[in-house]
């Protein structure tokens, strides 16, 4: 039966990345409970921020969470897990995942990346979970000069 699902599936041309929107996240002092049997383990608060793109706009309900693993290869997986609140009310949780490596010397830095997933009540932002995204990452300074990242989201069409 799931081979005959498959078999009428449509065939997909490649996808292409369309931007979404870009957060501004402000982030609070880093909590480091320390070595844990999987790495150093580090907590970083999200306190806030602002987002925008087409059709959506908001803020970043504070009381998150950036839950950082520094693993042996000095790499660092993160996932922050955090609510946006849209300028209409609604509210919508991210879970956004990836792995940030620092370069070795000599070696070309390489961009970070995410993979975001979105849970969006029923309605106008529902597209959110339906969709595949990746995002990018980089440091960034909240309006009041505090410590931020900037994130930008594409999904997949």
């Amino acid at each position: 039966a799931a081979s005959q699902a498959a078999a009428q599936l449509p065939v997909s041309p490649e996808p292409r990345l369309e931007f979404a929107f870009e957060e501004i996240v402000t982030l609070g002092q880093a909590l480091a409970p320390g070595k844990t049997p999987y790495g150093s383990r580090n907590m970083i608060p999200i306190t806030g921020g602002t987002f925008e793109g087409p059709g959506i706009k908001g803020t970043i309900v504070p009381g998150g969470w950036d839950w950082q693993l520094v693993r042996a290869d000095g790499c660092v997986d993160i996932k922050a897990d955090y609510m946006l609140r849209t300028d209409d009310g609604v509210i919508i949780n991210v879970v956004n995942t990836g792995v940030l490596c620092m370069p070795r010397p000599g070696e070309t830095p390489s961009p970070a990346r995410t993979h975001p997933r979105f849970e969006a009540p029923d309605g106008k932002y529902a597209w959110l979970g339906r969709t595949a995204f990746i995002g990018t990452l980089e440091s960034a300074q909240g309006p009041n000069g505090e410590a931020a990242v900037k994130i930008r989201f594409y999904k997949a069409v």
